[in-house]
C-alpha cells in the first residue's frame, strides 16, 4: 500500500522524539486529542490504545520485539494524528481527521505483523500490567513547547 500524502515529512521529526527521549509528551498530546473527539474515533480508539502501549512498553525498555522502522511510522502517525495542520486541518469541522483515520489505518495495515505481536505480548501481562503501560509518567513536557521540530 501507498504511504499516505504528506507523512515522510513526519518520519525525520519522529526520529527526533525517538533520539531525544521525548515520547511521553507525544503520548500526552495524543491522549487529550482521543479524549476530546469522543466518538467520532469509533474502533480506533481502542487502535490508539494499542499504539500508546507499545511506545510506553518500548520506551521504559519492556518490549523491543518491534523493529526500529516500524516505530518510528508509529511514533510519527502519532505525530500526524496530534498536528492541526496536515493534510486536511483539523479545524474543518466533520472532514478534519479523515487524513488522520486514514494515516492511521495505512499504519494499522501496513504494520499489522509487528502489532499483531506487541497485542500477544500485551494479552499475556496481566490487566493491572495493561492499564500500568498506558500510565504516563507524572512530568511529562508539552509537545507545542518543543524544540524538536
Amino acid at each position: 500500500m501507498k504511504t499516505p500524502w504528506n507523512f515522510s515529512r513526519y518520519l525525520p521529526i519522529a526520529q527526533r522524539f525517538i533520539v531525544r527521549g521525548r515520547l511521553p509528551a507525544l503520548l500526552l498530546a495524543v491522549t487529550r486529542k482521543s479524549a476530546s473527539q469522543g466518538g467520532r474515533l469509533g474502533a480506533l480508539k481502542a487502535e490508539l490504545r494499542v499504539l500508546l502501549a507499545l511506545c510506553m512498553a518500548w520506551w521504559r525498555g519492556e518490549y523491543r520485539g518491534i523493529s526500529s522502522q516500524a516505530l518510528l511510522s508509529v511514533v510519527a502517525a502519532l505525530l500526524y494524528f496530534v498536528s492541526p495542520v496536515d493534510a486536511i486541518p483539523d479545524v474543518l469541522l466533520g472532514v478534519g481527521f479523515i487524513d488522520d483515520i486514514a494515516v492511521l489505518g495505512w499504519l494499522l495495515r501496513t504494520w499489522s505483523g509487528e502489532l499483531d505481536e506487541f497485542r500477544a505480548w500485551l494479552a499475556a501481562r496481566t490487566p493491572a500490567q495493561q492499564e500500568e503501560l498506558l500510565l504516563l509518567p507524572s512530568s511529562v513536557p508539552s509537545v507545542d513547547g518543543d524544540s524538536a521540530r
